[in-house]
């Protein structure tokens, strides 16, 4: 196949000759940065079959179980893979968790009690934990509980206010949530690093507080994960990064055995907690999207390091900046104006292998302050491992791109926005 052969193929779905030859021209200077990536992934996928291996997967943990579920072994053989991978006393990884906010809330709800104080040292919560806190009013809130909240701002640069949080931290602190990727912030997301250093910091002063890390869109990008740095609950989705794409639903909680057998019985019921839980015919696609998750998150990776790169030589503000090093697989870009937004959100959406028909528009989605667009023609409705964007529709009208299950889906992804954005007359030259 010759480079022109490519240029047709590209031309034949859209992209002209001028966004091709700018891609390409960014490509270049990519070429070392994405062979890191690929030596990441190799070791995470090794990761992940060393722990398939030792737990003994074997064919008859990919059927599934109906009724109560009770020794279903693919699920709880399934769990004891994923507390290997995090290196943890126990995990929770079940289809009955809807996905990530769920998760998170079975976490938090299960192991905070009346009169506890929740703390976030990061800020505020993504969007949707903020009715599960209280934070704005929601029925069955941990407000409505008797849990209060207390929160630390991060400084302007992004670095934690050790001293706020010192004084922050009282009798009534149980938990405190550390949320590792930005949301619809513009802050830093967290390294497993710099996550480890606050852990250590709290557990100075309350050695008993237990902390917990939001862990979605992070797992496998490094090769270690916040359980491996003194986190006692890690928790994510499963139509995110450790599903692989293949995972129709479900979310995790890995952790210390007390924290995880509280998310348990929550589940499910007192005196139930693990023991119940039928998998219902999906473990196959659970275990395999894992085991293909380290190359995925990979491929959504170089994804957004393309984007970051296109986007800011294009004069646009990018978060994280075009050379900055990774902890997650989201890419915010900011284009001050809502047309721009709508734009970029319609060439991911004709970029889709499922719907790439449809023209998104925002809408009042649940658990959001205000309207929302979102671009995802995914094989699993909703899966943002899969190529999408998203992005509220206020100041500074900030889209956030993330996902891609191939490296060559995620580049035409982010061509097609570019000349969606063309198209509209919202840029006029590729620089």
């Amino acid at each position: 196949m010759t480079d022109q052969q490519l240029k047709l193929q590209y031309a034949s779905l859209g992209i002209s000759e001028p966004v091709f030859n700018y891609g390409e021209s960014i490509l270049e200077t990519l070429k070392d940065r994405f062979a890191l990536i690929d030596r990441t992934a190799e070791f995470n996928q090794m990761k992940v079959l060393k722990a398939m291996q030792e737990s003994k997967v074997r064919e008859a943990c990919l059927t599934g179980t109906t009724g109560y579920g009770y020794n279903d072994i693919g699920r709880d053989t399934l769990e004891e893979v994923y507390a290997r991978i995090f290196h943890t006393e126990d995990a929770l990884v079940r289809p009955q968790i809807t996905c990530g906010t769920h998760a998170l809330a079975l976490a938090l709800m299960s192991n905070l009690r009346p009169g506890d104080e929740l703390l976030s040292p990061v800020g505020k919560p993504y969007d949707t934990l903020e009715e599960v806190i209280g934070i704005r009013p929601s029925k069955g809130s941990l407000a409505e509980y008797g849990v209060t909240y207390a929160q630390v701002d991060l400084f302007e640069d992004g670095s934690f206010d050790y001293e706020g949080i010192r004084r922050a931290i009282n009798e009534r602190t149980k938990l405190v949530t550390i949320q590792r990727s930005k949301g619809y912030a513009t802050r830093p997301t967290l390294s497993v690093e710099r996550i480890g250093e606050l852990i250590t910091f709290i557990k100075g002063i309350k050695p008993d507080v237990i902390c917990m890390v939001d862990n979605c869109y992070g797992e496998f990008v490094e090769t270690i994960e916040p359980t491996d740095v003194g986190a006692d609950m890690a928790v994510g989705s499963l139509i995110k990064n450790p599903g692989g794409g293949l995972a129709p639903i479900g979310g995790y909680i890995v952790g210390t055995k007390e924290c995880v057998e509280n998310a348990a019985y929550r589940l499910t019921s007192p005196g139930l907690g693990k023991e119940v839980g039928a998998s219902l015919g999906i473990l196959q696609s659970f275990y395999q999207g894992l085991f293909l998750a380290p190359t995925v998150t990979a491929s959504a990776l170089k994804g957004a390091i393309f984007a970051a790169n296109i986007y800011e030589k294009l004069g646009f503000s990018v978060f994280p900046q075009a050379d900055t090093p990774r902890h997650d697989i989201i890419q915010a870009v900011t284009f001050g104006k809502p047309e721009s937004v709508i734009a970029f959100c319609q060439g991911i959406q004709a970029a889709a292998p499922v719907d790439s028909f449809v023209t998104p528009e925002p809408w009042d989605m649940p658990g959001y302050d205000a309207p929302v667009i979102m671009a995802a023609g995914a094989f699993v409705s909703g899966s943002s491992i899969e190529l999408s964007a998203d992005g509220p529709m206020k100041p500074p009208y900030t889209v956030y791109f993330q996902g891609g299950l191939t490296w060559p889906h995620a580049k035409f992804g982010i061509l097609k926005s570019v000349q969606s954005l063309l198209a509209a007359g919202l840029i006029t030259e590729l620089s």
